[in-house]
């Protein structure tokens, strides 16, 4: 039995399906697989994950964390050397809203990233996985680090990501990080705000979770979302609201 660390680097023969997702995934990076392997696991979502030997499901999880600390880094490179005179406050702020999940959803759609994820259910299940377009574009660049190293990963992030979906000057002018209006604003008022955030599921194994906005001890708004970061996002933009936030 192959160890998986070794499985995931065996090159054999092409099948049908293979040859596909290799197009595929050419024609999204701009890149030939190396390891066609490391791409059938990054378009594996959870929901069609299957036990291997040692009863581990595996499906692209792994790699949407590897990917998703790559691309941060990345960015934060990127946005490091173009605005040398910038504070850490405003780098920071611009990454999140490069990296914002519903962003990454779109970006990760126009790519293409959605012909060939891979999951259970039929559209009304994909639209529970809001996250699933994001996640996967994640999941690949973990994969392409792998299997081509940092510099062709790098490359890929800034040609065609950021040169070909993102417009810097527009993310500048928007500010829809609704958390972090409510945090300036509760630091200007001299308020304590902190968000709580539970898991629970719903219409069978989709995972959705709740958070509740906290001011001051006292409850101001929830929110709701299949990732963290949505629900509390909906949760502050909520607040915003109903504190008259602009």
């Amino acid at each position: 039995m192959i160890p998986f660390f070794k499985r995931i680097f065996f090159y054999g023969k092409f099948g049908s399906k293979d040859k596909r997702l290799r197009h595929s995934i050419r024609s999204i990076t701009g890149m030939r697989p190396i390891n066609t392997e490391l791409y059938h696991i990054a378009t594996q979502h959870r929901s069609i994950a299957k036990e291997n030997e040692k009863g581990f499901r595996e499906s692209n999880e792994r790699l949407e964390y590897l990917g998703d600390a790559i691309l941060g880094a990345i960015i934060a490179e990127y946005l490091f050397k173009k605005y040398p005179y910038r504070d850490e406050g405003f780098l920071t702020e611009i990454r999140s809203r490069i990296v914002n999940r519903d962003t990454l959803n779109e970006v990760s759609r126009k790519m293409g990233v959605g012909e060939i994820v891979e999951y259970s259910g039929n559209g009304s299940s994909r639209m529970a996985y809001k996250s699933l377009y994001g996640d996967t574009l994640e999941a690949l660049i973990g994969a392409i680090y792998l299997d081509h190293g940092y510099s062709m990963t790098k490359k890929f992030i800034q040609k065609k990501l950021l040169r070909r979906y993102y417009d810097l000057d527009q993310i500048l002018q928007t500010n829809l990080n609704y958390k972090s209006k409510i945090i300036e604003w509760a630091h200007r008022n001299g308020k304590e705000v902190h968000f709580e955030v539970s898991e629970t599921t719903v219409k069978g194994k989709n995972r959705q979770f709740i958070a509740h906005v906290i001011i001051d001890g006292k409850p101001v708004s929830k929110g709701a979302g299949y990732s963290k970061k949505k629900a509390e996002q909906d949760a502050a933009k909520k607040s915003c609201e109903k504190l008259g936030i602009e």
